[in-house]
């Protein structure tokens, strides 16, 4: 099964726009800023496919391709300067484009958020990330050993980069993994808190259920009012009952309220006890 990262790259790969001359230029710099030099290895065969075709539609002709073990390596005679300020939308894109087919990933969207791509110079990450900010795409970047890296963890943030480089049936399938996504994290989560809950109904009727027993056990059960006594049993044969289903549950229904303020005597009543 493919990865998403692959299948973003299959579309990016097969991208009709190559008869711009200047765009094609600068989704070659996009790829060289990643790479640094003029030669480029990849294990990607939709990347060297388009790298290749970006070279013959820049009239680059003097490059070759051979494989180094399982990978295609491309090099190119050729010096192909970058420019320093990218204002232009579209030569943006093309420049991100590249960098991102050159050396970029997202890891599956079913798991988690995150899209990189690894620079081996500072200078031109931070290039790549002056770009994204300036379009109002949050990005970042972080060390990792001698490389630099250009990273999002916002699903929304990743999806407004898939669309600015033009990867629209990625978007398309990213969003449609995102709702699955969120929506799994928001039942986890109310479950999680439900479990919570529970737990704390659960700690809350021990400790009164011991109180209680306490209370019994010393013979302080006319230390209680005839309310509180009501209660008292109500819960001993209640354990798992909720404060706002013993008031319901009481001859007299009382609000949660109430029923939390006569457990707050019976609980006066014990601590005397395991003071004296």
């Amino acid at each position: 099964m493919e990865s998403f990262s692959k299948k973003v790259k299959e579309e990016l790969s097969k991208l009709n726009n190559l008869s711009n001359k200047d765009l094609v230029k600068y989704e070659l710099q996009g790829y060289l800023l990643t790479a640094n030099s003029n030669k480029f290895t990849t294990e990607n065969e939709y990347n060297i496919n388009r790298f290749s075709k970006l070279l013959s539609n820049s009239g680059l002709e003097d490059f070759k391709i051979e494989m180094q073990g399982n990978k295609f390596c491309i090099t190119t005679k050729n010096k192909i300067e970058i420019e320093q300020d990218i204002n232009d939308v579209e030569e943006a894109k093309a420049i991100v484009r590249g960098s991102f087919m050159g050396a970029g990933s997202i890891t599956d969207p079913k798991s988690k958020y995150h899209l990189e791509i690894v620079f081996q110079a500072e200078e031109n990450a931070s290039k790549v990330n002056h770009i994204l900010n300036h379009f109002e795409i949050n990005s970042k970047i972080l060390q990792r050993a001698k490389n630099y890296i250009v990273y999002i963890k916002d699903g929304e943030e990743i999806s407004k980069f898939l669309a600015f480089i033009g990867a629209k049936s990625s978007v398309l399938k990213f969003e449609e993994y995102r709702v699955i996504h969120d929506v799994r994290n928001n039942v986890n989560r109310r479950v999680n808190c439900e479990t919570a809950n529970l737990n704390k109904v659960i700690q809350t009727a021990v400790k009164q259920i011991e109180d209680i027993k306490l209370i019994k056990k010393k013979n302080k059960w006319k230390d209680l009012n005839e309310g509180e006594r009501e209660l008292a049993e109500l819960r001993l044969k209640n354990p798992e009952a909720s404060l706002t289903e013993l008031g319901k549950m009481l001859e007299k229904p009382i609000s949660k309220s109430g029923v939390n303020h006569r457990m707050k005597a019976i609980e006066e009543v014990a601590k005397e006890l395991k003071s004296g």
